[in-house]
Parts: structure tokens; C-alpha cells; sequence
């Protein structure tokens, strides 16, 4: 089986029936009997067809019309392909065509609208200027080029309105001018040889001349038979003879005639009533199609019965179109009732108009329509409150509420902040929020997008310009209404989860509104409250931080936290305190702060920042008050606890006495060590957290706190709590020891002008020294930063009293002086380190006011021996005062506080 044959090329491309073809191609049949079919626009032309080759074959193209494949089908291929076409004609025989018979030369008839017929003419003319037009069929004039320049004129011979211009513009607009002198040669020799060839005309068409001439000869033959016979005017005869029989006929069948037009007359009225059965079924038909909703059939028969019937003047008809009207009436005002009842969806609304416009409705239903829209947007947004708040209008009823179909309408914000709300209903408030914003972006675009149809034109009505500035009232009033209940309802009791969820519910309406390209005056309302209820969501959020962080201090648990590049130990508290104000700063940054679509930045304007300033010092007020109940809360306790004995050491393990904490069950520090925690408190937050605090809320893009009036000290207040906390401490700490210098003193009844040898010093100069080293343990337990503020002030006191004491000294004996200025001068070596300008002018008043020693440098010397044998046995006491720094061992809370000294 060889390959199937393939028609490349064809020579010509269109042509009559007739038309002689050369085809070209591949793998044509290898001799002539291998040809066995041969369509050309699916006619067959096997019997016309001349093979030549195995590349061509001749053949003449059948009665086709319109364009269509050349199949060639062999024994050796089967059926093939085509890759050109062959375009069938009907020739059209015109006024320059040699025809032996009669050509009817009517115009080309055109429909009654100046279009031409869909389909093409069967025949088309041939070239008068035998010219080919290949080159012309490539590109075609633009006809509408051609109408602008001849006007009504056309290309065709056979019309009337035939132009030359046309002709050659659309036939040979490419062909040179040497041709068309040659196409007009042409011509001239065809009309010549007309004129010239009648002879040879006549020869070629001598059949149908002789068969003329016998026609005509027949004719005339007859009409001298039919004059013999019947005369020169056979009808006159005819005529009479009919009218007789007619008479004849009528007396035979009066009766029956008039039978006949009363049938005539009840056949007409039927044919009639059945003619025109549409309009006297109308009224029915208008019922019938009322009840089923069929308005646009009822439209298109009313619009159909005027233009037939309006102008008529049978009574019968106008009893009828009365009828009519009064149907049509009653369609009216059920149209106009659905237009005043709940607003159908906006293409509804627009065809219930459209059906009254086109019934003839009186006044304006579009602006109607709007009227009616805008009325019910201002209804639910009224029923909203009256659902969620009831007739009285009751706003603080927060507990009453209904069940959201969303269990957690807040996610992050809510349970990252506010867990007590996870489970709880959601309130009438927010529901009522949430009504109305779903009202508002559901039936505002609605009434927006009908009024912008009716300014425009889209209904159909008779546009009234002066109505635009009602409808943008109307539109700004609902806009107003929706926005007066939302402030309402956005109240002062909601908390900040719900105050941030019904944020985000209104930025959501607000974000589909502004894209319906509303008025800047209706925008701006929304904007305001939006901006209004963002301020107030981020005041409410700090005031509810403000609220939590006062209640940090059931999460006080005194355990330390050592800090590794801090001096001294902190709680827990601190960083909480710093988390809690960082996480609302964040929150409020991405909900309140965060500008929407076409909303204005907050906290730029200076009464702004004070609101910030204010809501932002309200958090450390409130852990400043936070922090003073916690060092505080054991005052009341320890004036219970105190001890009456005066001797017993301050520092002692007796006095560690602990507090018992009845919320978590714990046994938590003493009151005095309390104190040393919030000091160390106090001053890490001063220090390290509140510069921190500023420097991430300034990144955040809040205002700078640097800018507030008073900020740190005035702010939050931790610099005079500083001083009361240290003001207690010292209190616990320095009255009991400095009280029990003056009965150490005289323990034994020991007089200073006894003649005892003093072997070491006195007592009360140890137990001082004892009791210092027991502060200076607790404190550098907790803050060893806090060391000089703590034992500059005891030593300062102890140095007074000593003053005081020395001072009021009656008598000293030879041993009294010396153990007196080895006490004293003990003390001031020792606490040297601690000592502050007037600690050391105490030192030296006492000094002074003990004599001098009375044998100058014997007594000298055994001071001076004295100090150096104390000096070596109490050597570890002197140092654990030094400046040498300490190293401590830290022992878990509740067991026995031990100090190494190094």
C-alpha cells in the first residue's frame, strides 16, 4: 500500500461549471487505471478527469457552488488530501455577455432595511475588461472606504446606481494602467465585433432564431382561427351569457344566499374573536400571569395591545382595553407594595422599576425605591439596638447575651491576654456591633449602587439633578444612625477582647465600603468613630494591663534570680512586670496602632501623647503600688513578731523568723529581707527596665517617653518608694542594734572608772560588730550593691551614739580610758569603709570626749597592743567589713542563710 495521494496545487483556483483544472500534487496513481475517484467540492469529475502524471491530472469541474477540497482517490494510496480549494460560481449572463435568448435586466433586488440577501448571488458576472484579478482578491478595498467616497453608488453592471470608480477600486484597485488601457481595448473590439458580427451572431444561434419564428408563426395562425370562428370581439358574447346565468343563478338561490351570509356574518365574528383572541383573553391572561409572577410577560402583552390597540374606535375593543387598564392598575400597586416591603436584592428592586416604568407608573418609583432602601436600612439598624438592648435601652447588662456561632471570636488577643473570657458568652453588645455592621455592608452598597443607577440613567426614569443632594443626605444619615449605634454600643463595659474583636468586624465593613467610591463626607463618619473607638480600644488595653499588673503580686514567690552582669538578685517580678507591658504594646500596635485603608495615624497629636503618656504611666503606678504592698504586706506581722530582748543579736538565726503565706500554702522570707528583695526590685526596674521598656516602645513607633512631663521620678514614683523601703529596712535593722549598744555597754554593772585591766574590748563594741556583719550578710545575700546605701546609714547611727554616749560619761579611771579608746577606735578602723564624713565626725567627738590617757606614751602603747591583740583574734570579723570583696554561698530558701568570707 503506497502513500495516500496529496493535491498541492490547482490551476485556476474558481471557475464555472465546466471549468478546466489542472491539479498538482503527490503520489497521484502511477499509471491511469490506478485513478479511481476524482471529487471537486464533493462533485464527481472522475469521468472528465486526464491523467497525466503521478504529479498531475486534468480534469473539468462539475455543477458546484462555493469553495471545497479536491479528493483524489488510487488504488495504490486510497483516499487522499487537499491542501488548496476550488471555488464553484453560477456565471451571471449580464448586458455584456452575446446571449441568444431573452435576459430579464431588473435590478438586484435589496431588502426593504438596505441590506443586501445573507447568501451570495448564484452567478457572478464576467470581467468586461477581461481582465485577471488574482492579484486583486489578495487584498480587497475597504467597502466602507468606498461608501464614503460614492455614496449610495455600488460596483454592480446590473444596477441602476452603477459607478465605473466603484467598479475598478474593488475589482482592479492593484491592476497597472497599462492593463487597464489594455481592458479597455477590450471593450472597444467586443462592442465593434457586436456590431460588426451580427451575421455571424445569428449563425451561431441559428436554432434558437428558427424556433422564435415558428413560435410566432403558430401564434399568429391561431389568432386568424379564433377570429373566424368567434369574430373581432368574442368576449362581448362571453360577458353577456355569464350575466344571464348569474341572474338565472340568483333566483334559483336567494335562500340559500342569504343562509350563506348569515353563515358569512357568524364566521366572521368567530373569525374574528379567534383573530383577536389575544386581546379578549387578556384580562385573564393578566390575572393568571399576576398570581404566577410572569410581570414581564404581563409588560410585553400591555406594550403589545396599545401599539395595536390604542388608537382604535370599536367600541367593543375599548370596552376591553378598559379592562385592561384596570388589571394593569392592580399590577401597579402590587409593584409599588413590594417596593415599600423588605428590599429585594439589588437586580430585583431594579427590574420591579423597570416593570413600572414600562406599565406607566405615575411619580418617581426610583427615587421611591431609594426612599423606601434607605427607610429600612434606618429600621434595622434601630431593631439591632432593640433586639441586643431591649425598649429601655439598657447598656450595662454585659452578662446577658447570646451564645456567638463562633466559640472564640477573639483568638490570639483573648487568650494570650484575657483567658478568664475563653469560655464565657459573647455580649449583647458585641453581638449588637456585629448586626449592625453585617446590616450596613450587606444593604449600604445596595442603596448606594440604585442611586448611582438612577443619577446615570440605568432605570430608565426622567432623571431630577436637584434629588443628588437629598440622596447624599439620605445616605449620610443612614451612614450617621449606623455610626451613633455603634458608639453606643462600644460602651465603657466591654473589655479589651471584645473591644479589639468588634475593631475588627467594623475595619472589615469600613474596608468593603470604600470601595463603592462613596462621598468623602460619608467615608469621613466612619473614619472618625474608627479612629475614636482604635484610641479607646488602646486606653482601654493599658488600663486592663493596669488592672493585671496590680495583681502581679499573688505571683511573688521571693525566690532570687542572680543576674550575672548585675550586682545583687532579683525576682521574678521585674520581668513579668516587663512582658506583660511589651506584649500589650505589641498587641496594641497590630490591632489599634496598625492603619487600615484610609485611616489617620493615631497618637500624633500632643493630646493624644498625653493619653498615651498617661496610659503608659498607669502601668508603672501601678507596679510601683504593686511592688509597696509586697514590701509592705509584713509590716503589720513583724511589729508582732518583735522581740523585747535588746541583747539578742539582730542578725542571729532566732531572728529569722518566718512569715507563713496562706495563699500558695509556702513559707516565705522575713519581712526584713522582703524589703532587701524590693529594693533590689525597685532598683533593677529603675535601672534596667524602664530604659528598656522606652527604648523598645520607642522602635515600636510609639511617641518618645523621654518627651512626658516628669518622666521616671514623677512617673512612677519608685525613687520615693526607694527611700520608704530603705527607710524600713533601716528601721528593722538600726534601732534594735543601736539599742542595745548603751545596755551592752553597762552589762555587769561595769563602770568606765573601774580598775579592771582591759584584756580585749567590751561587749557592746563586739555585739555592734556582730550585728553589722549580720545586715552586711543579709544584704550582700540579696544586693550587694546595696551595701553602702544600708551600712553608711547604720554606722552613721552607731557612730552618733557612741558620740552620745562617750559624751555623757561621768568619771573615766586609767583602765576606762584605755579600753574606752580602744573600743572606739576599733569601731572606727573596722567601719571605716562604710563610714561617711559624719559617721567619722562622731567618731572623733567620742574620741574626744574621753580623756587622754594620763602615763602619754606607757598607755599609748598598751592601747596600741591592746587593738593589736584584738585586731589578730577578731580578724575575721574586721574583714568580713573590709573592702575586700566577699564570696557567698547561696542556700535554697527556708534553710539556714550561711556567709563564707574569703
Amino acid at each position: 500500500m503506497g502513500p495516500p495521494p496529496v493535491v498541492t496545487g490547482i490551476s485556476p483556483k474558481e471557475g464555472p461549471p465546466g471549468t478546466r483544472v489542472t491539479l498538482r500534487g503527490e503520489f497521484l496513481g502511477i499509471r491511469a487505471q490506478d485513478l479511481i475517484g476524482l471529487t471537486i467540492c464533493e462533485c464527481d469529475c472522475l469521468l472528465s478527469a486526464e491523467w497525466k502524471s503521478p504529479n498531475k491530472i486534468i480534469a473539468r469541474s462539475g455543477p458546484c457552488k462555493g469553495r471545497g477540497d479536491i479528493i483524489v482517490t488510487t488504488r495504490s494510496g486510497g483516499q487522499g488530501t487537499s491542501t488548496v480549494q476550488f471555488r464553484g460560481y453560477y456565471e451571471t449572463i449580464g448586458p455584456m455577455k452575446e446571449s441568444a435568448v431573452w435576459v430579464e435586466e431588473a435590478p438586484v433586488q435589496n431588502f426593504v432595511w438596505g441590506r443586501r440577501a445573507l447568501s451570495p448571488t448564484n452567478y457572478q458576472q464576467e470581467d468586461p475588461l477581461g481582465l485577471s484579478v488574482e492579484g486583486n482578491d489578495s487584498k480587497k478595498f475597504p467597502e466602507d472606504e468606498l461608501c464614503e467616497l460614492f455614496g449610495e453608488s455600488n460596483g454592480e453592471l446590473t444596477s441602476e446606481k452603477f459607478h465605473p470608480g466603484w467598479f475598478l477600486l474593488q475589482h482592479h484597485h492593484a491592476t497597472t494602467f497599462n492593463d487597464l488601457r489594455a481592458g479597455l481595448k477590450h471593450i472597444e473590439r467586443k462592442v465593434d465585433s457586436q456590431k460588426e458580427g451580427q451575421l455571424s451572431f445569428l449563425k451561431a444561434n441559428v436554432g434558437a432564431v428558427m424556433e422564435q419564428l415558428d413560435t410566432i408563426v403558430f401564434l399568429k395562425e391561431q389568432y386568424e382561427q379564433d377570429v373566424k370562428k368567434f369574430g373581432e370581439n368574442p368576449t362581448a358574447k362571453l360577458e353577456e351569457a355569464i350575466k344571464t346565468s348569474m341572474a338565472e343563478a340568483n333566483k334559483l338561490f336567494d335562500d340559500v344566499l342569504a343562509r350563506r351570509d348569515r353563515a358569512d356574518a357568524t364566521r366572521s365574528a368567530l373569525s374574528l374573536m379567534q383573530r383577536y383572541k389575544f386581546l379578549f383573553c387578556m384580562p385573564v391572561n393578566i390575572e393568571k400571569n399576576i398570581k404566577r409572577g410572569n410581570y414581564d410577560l404581563i409588560i410585553n402583552d400591555y406594550a403589545r395591545v396599545k401599539n395595536l390597540f390604542g388608537n382604535t374606535e370599536i367600541a367593543i375593543f375599548k370596552k376591553v382595553l378598559e379592562e385592561i387598564e384596570r388589571k394593569i392598575e392592580l399590577l401597579r400597586d402590587i409593584l409599588r407594595k413590594k417596593l415599600e416591603e423588605t428590599p429585594f436584592a439589588i437586580e430585583a428592586q431594579k427590574k420591579i422599576i423597570r416593570n413600572l416604568v414600562n406599565l406607566d407608573a405615575e411619580g418617581d418609583p426610583a427615587w421611591d425605591a431609594i426612599v423606601a432602601h434607605g427607610s429600612y436600612l434606618d429600621k434595622n439598624i434601630s431593631s439591632c439596638l432593640q433586639d441586643y438592648f431591649g425598649s429601655d435601652g439598657a447598656t450595662d447588662d454585659l452578662n446577658k447575651g447570646y451564645k456567638s456561632n463562633n466559640n472564640t471570636p477573639i483568638s490570639a488577643e483573648r487568650h494570650k491576654f484575657y483567658k478568664s473570657d475563653a469560655n464565657c458568652n459573647v455580649p449583647s453588645r458585641v453581638l449588637c456591633i456585629e448586626a449592625i455592621c453585617d446590616v450596613v455592608a450587606e444593604q449600604l452598597p445596595d442603596l448606594w449602587r440604585l442611586g448611582q443607577s438612577y443619577f446615570t440613567g440605568q432605570l430608565h426614569v426622567a432623571v431630577d439633578a436637584e434629588k443628588q443632594v437629598s440622596f447624599k443626605n439620605l445616605v449620610l444619615s443612614c451612614i450617621q444612625n449606623a455610626s451613633d449605634a455603634m458608639r453606643e454600643s462600644c460602651g465603657s463595659h466591654l473589655t479589651p477582647a471584645w473591644l479589639l474583636h468588634s475593631l475588627r468586624c467594623i475595619r472589615q465593613m469600613y474596608a468593603a465600603l470604600i470601595h463603592l467610591d462613596l462621598p468623602s463626607d460619608a467615608l469621613d463618619i466612619f473614619g472618625k468613630f474608627l479612629f475614636d473607638l482604635r484610641l479607646q480600644c488602646l486606653l482601654t488595653l493599658f488600663k486592663q494591663t493596669a488592672e493585671n499588673i496590680s495583681g502581679l503580686q499573688k505571683n511573688e514567690t521571693w525566690q532570687l534570680e542572680y543576674l550575672p552582669n548585675e550586682d545583687g538578685g532579683i525576682t521574678k517580678l521585674p520581668g513579668m512586670f516587663e512582658k506583660i507591658v511589651m506584649e500589650v504594646s505589641e498587641l496594641a500596635k497590630e490591632t489599634a496602632i496598625a492603619c487600615g485603608p484610609r485611616e489617620a495615624p493615631l497618637l500624633e497629636s500632643p493630646t493624644q501623647q498625653v493619653l498615651y503618656h498617661n496610659a503608659v504611666k498607669a502601668l508603672f503606678l501601678a507596679f510601683t503600688r504593686c511592688l509597696k504592698q509586697l514590701a509592705f504586706s509584713g509590716s503589720e506581722e513583724a511589729a508582732d513578731e518583735d522581740d523585747p530582748s535588746v541583747s539578742q543579736l539582730v542578725g542571729s538565726p532566732a531572728c529569722y523568723k518566718s512569715r507563713d503565706n496562706k495563699h500558695r500554702g509556702l513559707t516565705a522570707p522575713t519581712w526584713e529581707k522582703c524589703l532587701l528583695i524590693s529594693l533590689s526590685n525597685i532598683r533593677y526596674t529603675l535601672n534596667i527596665v524602664l530604659p528598656r521598656v522606652k527604648t523598645n516602645l520607642k522602635a515600636q513607633g510609639y511617641p518618645d517617653l523621654s518627651q512626658a512631663e516628669g518622666w521616671t521620678n514623677d512617673w512612677t514614683q519608685l525613687e520615693s518608694l526607694d527611700t520608704a523601703v530603705l527607710d524600713a529596712y533601716l528601721e528593722r535593722r538600726c534601732d534594735p542594734l543601736v539599742g542595745t549598744i548603751e545596755p551592752s555597754m553597762y552589762l555587769g554593772s561595769l563602770e568606765w572608772d573601774s580598775e579592771i585591766e582591759p584584756s580585749h574590748i567590751r561587749p557592746y563594741a563586739q555585739e555592734a560588730l556582730a550585728n553589722l556583719i549580720a545586715v552586711h550578710a543579709e544584704v550582700t545575700r540579696v544586693s550587694p550593691g546595696l551595701l553602702k546605701r544600708v551600712l553608711s546609714h547604720i554606722v552613721e547611727t552607731i557612730a552618733e551614739e557612741l558620740a552620745r554616749l562617750m559624751s555623757c560619761v561621768r568619771k573615766f579611771g586609767p583602765s576606762g580610758i584605755i579600753q574606752a579608746r580602744a573600743d572606739i577606735i576599733l569601731l572606727r578602723d573596722a567601719l571605716a569603709v562604710y563610714s561617711t564624713p559624719r559617721a567619722k565626725n562622731f567618731f572623733e567627738e567620742a574620741l574626744d570626749a574621753i580623756p587622754l590617757p594620763r602615763h602619754g606614751e606607757s598607755d599609748a602603747l598598751k592601747i596600741q597592743a591592746l587593738l593589736t591583740k584584738v585586731t589578730s583574734t577578731m580578724q575575721l570579723q574586721i574583714r568580713c567589713l573590709s573592702e575586700r570583696p566577699v564570696s557567698t554561698t547561696i542556700v535554697p530558701q527556708g534553710e539556714l542563710d550561711q556567709t563564707t568570707v574569703v
